[in-house]
C-alpha cells in the first residue's frame, strides 16, 4: 500500500510521469511511491521518486522511422488511400470527403 496525498500536497521530490518526463526523467522501471487523488477520489495519479528516475532514452533512428510509418498509418484513408494530413477519425471509419461520398451514396 503506498501513501495518498491530497491534491498539491505531496512533498518534494515526487513527480507523476508528465513532470518527470518534462524534466527529461523516466521512471527508469521502479515501482510507484505515492500516489495523489483528486475530485474526490475519482482521479489519481502515480509519483515517482525523482532520485530514481533514468534520463530519458534518445529516439534512435529505427524508433524515429517505426513513429513516422505509425502515425502516416493512422493518417491514411482505409478506402480512398490518401494520406489526408490528418489523424482518421475512428468513429467514421475513412476520411471527411469519404464518409460525406457514403453519406450521398446511401
Amino acid at each position: 500500500m503506498v501513501p495518498v496525498y491530497p491534491y498539491r500536497c505531496a512533498p518534494d521530490g515526487l513527480l507523476t510521469r508528465r513532470q518527470l518526463r518534462a524534466a527529461g526523467l523516466r521512471p527508469g522501471g521502479v515501482d510507484p511511491v505515492a500516489e495523489i487523488r483528486w475530485r474526490r477520489g475519482r482521479r489519481f495519479a502515480l509519483l515517482y521518486d525523482r532520485t530514481h528516475a533514468l534520463p530519458v532514452r534518445p529516439m534512435t533512428e529505427g524508433r524515429r522511422r517505426a513513429l513516422n510509418a505509425a502515425m502516416r498509418a493512422r493518417r491514411t484513408c482505409p478506402a480512398c488511400r490518401r494520406d489526408r494530413g490528418y489523424v482518421i477519425p475512428r468513429s467514421l471509419g475513412c476520411c471527411w470527403p469519404c464518409s460525406d461520398a457514403s453519406k450521398e451514396a446511401a
